[in-house]
């Protein structure tokens, strides 16, 4: 089978065509970096890190190269660097770093580049310049802005009229502006605001602007897959076209991909909305792997209503896993799990294909596929002495002891032996006594 995705600039399922199979370029917004990730903020980077662990299978790691950015310019990361007294690059340095490990934790492979706003202002004068000349973007008053009617095909990856557009979205009405959908490029800075000096004078990006610029320094004019969450299609990755390809007279890229989003008991998940749980802190209390397998649990373009009870519930499935391949090295990677993700990236049918070969006869291909999609690569051992495992795996414990001892009664000491030495193994020891059966983990 081939890989098909469903592009949002088409709006149907595709079959995947490289512009050049030796040179696959993907790019993923990555965040703004003024406080912990939460959970949501997770969705689009497990989901993609899925779809390049897919390409680099079929094509060769050496030529995929997966581009993430880092939004270190923003008027959020201002605000937190006033309120704590700090220079903006401290917080951004801080939350970047932090949100590197966070997402380390949920066992997404890194990026092969990742851009900072900061780093790419020499490319953002330039594609101003462009703009300007071409006759879509002008100065006022201090600002950079966007032409929108100059462009005659702007909404087509939303799929709105400029009326709707207009309707729809919280659009700044400046007198400095020649159309109300026209949007900024570059904006002054004030003397007590971070700013950067340029041909436009002193001031700061727009944050179009700047995915724009690093796809085009990193990737290229024209790249195979843009991905990011729903919540960006519009304006962001609208105006991310109008800008790419009105200062390159080229199409921008060939396949849209968004992921849906994460809910809290059916509300979109959002620091606004103060219903937002962070990956950190849910990291104090389950593996990286168990959220990892929660959000793989849903097809990536469906929302998913996260709560801690389904991480558990996923906690208890890798549990059973581990059990199961303890012993085992990793055979071929299952043909089914293949065909399963190059339906659109169907985890959720994939993780079916695995549960198909949870047992005994089969545990090399489960472990396969598990290690595929960042999953079970852990010891078994390592695993279940793991911070955040101990509640959880108590209750296994307690259920393979009460089954021992339902052996025992019945004579089956051939079982009752296999349980103790499937605990010993993973390193709990078990202690007979008058009053019943306890255990410990081994020191």
């Amino acid at each position: 089978m081939t890989l098909v995705l469903q592009n949002t600039l088409t709006r149907k399922k595709q079959e995947f065509e490289p512009i050049d199979p030796k040179n696959i370029g993907i790019y993923v917004c990555g965040p703004t970096v003024y406080d912990y990730a939460h959970i949501g903020n997770a969705r689009p980077v497990v989901a993609f890190d899925m779809l390049y662990r897919l390409l680099r299978h079929s094509y060769g790691a050496e030529h995929v190269k997966l581009v993430a950015n880092i939004t270190d310019i923003d008027d959020k990361i201002m605000k937190r660097a006033a309120e704590e007294n700090k220079d903006i690059s401290e917080v951004a340095d801080y939350f970047s770093q932090s949100y590197s490990e966070d997402m380390a934790a949920l066992l997404a492979l890194p990026p092969d580049a990742t851009p900072k706003a900061t780093e790419t202002l020499p490319e953002m004068f330039a594609m101003m310049e462009t703009l300007i000349e071409k006759g879509h973007a002008y100065e006022a008053e201090g600002h950079v802005l966007f032409h929108v009617p100059s462009m005659k095909n702007y909404g087509r990856l939303s799929g709105n009229s400029s009326d709707e557009i207009l309707a729809g979205a919280r659009i700044e009405v400046a007198p400095y502006k020649k159309d109300p959908a026209d949007f900024v490029l570059w904006k002054p800075s004030s003397d007590d605001q971070p700013g950067w000096d340029g041909p436009y004078g002193r001031g700061r990006p727009g944050w179009h602007l700047e995915c724009s610029c690093m796809i085009a320094k990193h990737l290229g004019k024209t790249i195979d897959i843009h991905a990011g969450g729903l919540d960006l299609v519009f304006p962001h990755h609208e105006n991310e076209i109008a800008q790419s390809e009105c200062a390159h007279g080229v199409p921008f890229a060939r396949y849209w991909i968004h992921n849906g989003m994460l809910q809290m008991t059916g509300e979109k998940m959002s620091k606004s909305e103060g219903n937002i749980e962070t990956v950190r802190d849910l990291l104090k209390s389950f593996p990286g792997e168990a959220l990892r397998l929660t959000l793989l649990s849903a097809h990536y373009r469906q929302p998913l209503d996260f709560n801690r009870a389904l991480v558990a519930e996923q906690k208890r499935r890798l549990d059973r896993w581990y059990r199961l391949t303890a012993e085992v090295e990793a055979a071929e990677v299952p043909e089914t799990l293949i065909t399963a993700l190059e339906d659109d990236l169907n985890t959720p049918k994939a993780l079916a294909a695995l549960e198909a070969l949870a047992k005994p006869e089969t545990a090399a291909e489960l472990k396969a596929g598990a290690n595929f999609m960042g999953l079970l690569t852990a010891s078994a051992a390592g695993w279940f002495q793991s911070a955040g495992s101990d509640e959880i795996f108590a209750d296994e414990v307690e259920k393979l002891i009460a089954e021992r001892i339902e052996a025992r009664k019945s004579g089956d000491f051939s079982k009752a032996d296999d349980i103790r030495d499937n605990l010993t193994s993973q390193g709990i020891i078990l202690e007979d006594s008058a009053t019943g059966t306890g255990w410990r983990r081994a020191d």
